[in-house]
């Protein structure tokens, strides 16, 4: 039964995608009668489906969400409505194209896990994410980050960032 409605789910943001790359809004009716089943979502997972954007009304329809995993996409930002899961704990965006940490992500309350792994991000807030009560886990490993990440260190935040070593300084 996972299965099948795993399958619904992608099926559906397949079609959202389309939709949004047409700039067409006919799913208006899709969302209403899923409405009634997404109250029991907590798991979604669409990873590998060339998804290029997720919208604002996917977010907001799956408010129960406590995992979310877009990984191996085309994805490079996320809705504002991200933050209006209030049930979030753990999002995988590894294997996309965010050139920026995607920001919304530093106001979601329960994030404990953000994996970011094989992006472009050279820039992180870090001030925002040492805010972050709830947060765990970040992994940063693959991407062309700043030194001033590499300075967010125990006991100065309280999670556990993962990055790629550094490379070794060329010899003149």
């Amino acid at each position: 039964m996972h299965r099948r409605m795993g399958e619904a789910v992608a099926r559906v943001a397949r079609k959202v995608n389309e939709t949004v790359e047409n700039k067409r809004d006919s799913l208006v009716g899709i969302y209403k009668a899923m409405r009634s089943v997404t109250e029991g979502i907590h798991r979604i997972s669409l990873a590998n489906n060339e998804l290029k954007s997720i919208t604002s009304r996917f977010v907001t329809t799956f408010s129960q969400l406590r995992e979310l995993n877009l990984a191996g996409n085309y994805l490079h930002r996320l809705p504002e409505e991200i933050t209006s899961l209030l049930h979030l704990r753990a999002i995988d965006l590894s294997r996309n194209r965010f050139r920026r940490f995607p920001e919304p992500l530093a106001t979601a309350p329960a994030l404990e896990t953000i994996d970011l792994e094989e992006n472009e991000i050279a820039e992180v807030p870090t001030d925002k994410l040492a805010s972050m009560a709830l947060l765990r886990s970040l992994n940063l490993r693959a991407n062309p980050v700043g030194p001033e990440v590499r300075l967010l260190v125990r006991p100065l935040v309280p999670f556990e960032l993962l990055l790629s070593p550094e490379e070794p300084i060329p010899k003149a």
